[in-house]
């Protein structure tokens, strides 16, 4: 990367962190463009080379978030050396709700947007980093043993459940608390992921 690649990236994450910052702080309807310039020490003119409005940078900082949510669970995954899907994918949602669970600003602001951060914030903002947490769910199914059918309907049923009842579960320990909740929760994604499994891949020895 360039020195001035280099250069823009480090305003986008100023702009980024700022947002952050207000949007947690006063809330999205309390913060304007002004206020995160002014706090970033930038001009509102840079804001606009890369966001439209104020709520084009709330979209993509979720999808942001989210980004560095999924990745740190995956960097964890690789190190813990867990192998399946359904292992693998239980994993991930429990890295993701223990860290959410430490950070309740955090949780509140993506809260129930976490399906669009995953699976859709990539066609709306334009931005790329959600593809890859996508293409990263779509290597770990090519990787499974066993083949399944309707891949989409599956991330998307199991990222939606585990988003909007965790967040619940968190905030108004309901119907649980999380703690408590998990072993049903995590049950019910084995359940999803068995569902859309079709057969078991024949290997190369096995041929």
């Amino acid at each position: 990367m360039g020195k001035i690649e280099e250069k823009k990236k480090r305003k986008k994450e100023t702009l980024f962190n700022t947002a952050y910052e207000l949007f947690t702080t006063k809330g999205i309807l309390g913060t304007t463009v002004s206020d995160i310039v002014e706090k970033a020490g930038v001009a509102k003119g840079t804001f606009y080379l890369y966001f439209k409005d104020k709520y084009d940078i709330k979209n993509k900082l979720i999808a942001h978030k989210t980004h560095e949510l999924f990745d740190s669970a995956n960097t964890d995954l690789e190190k813990a050396g867990i192998h399946g899907l359904e292992e693998e994918l239980i994993y991930i949602i429990d890295h993701v709700i223990n860290t959410l669970m430490k950070d309740q600003p955090l949780l509140n602001f993506i809260s129930k947007n976490l399906v669009m951060g995953a699976l859709k914030s990539a066609l709306l903002t334009g931005e790329s980093t959600d593809r890859d947490i996508y293409e990263k769910f779509l290597d770990l199914v090519e990787k499974d043993e066993y083949s399944y059918e309707d891949v989409d309907v599956m991330l998307f049923t199991i990222v939606e459940l585990a988003g909007s009842t965790a967040y619940n579960s968190v905030i108004y320990q309901e119907p649980l608390p999380i703690e408590e909740y998990k072993p049903f929760l995590y049950r019910t994604v084995r359940l999803i992921i068995e569902s859309h499994r079709t057969e078991k891949k024949i290997t190369k020895e096995q041929e």
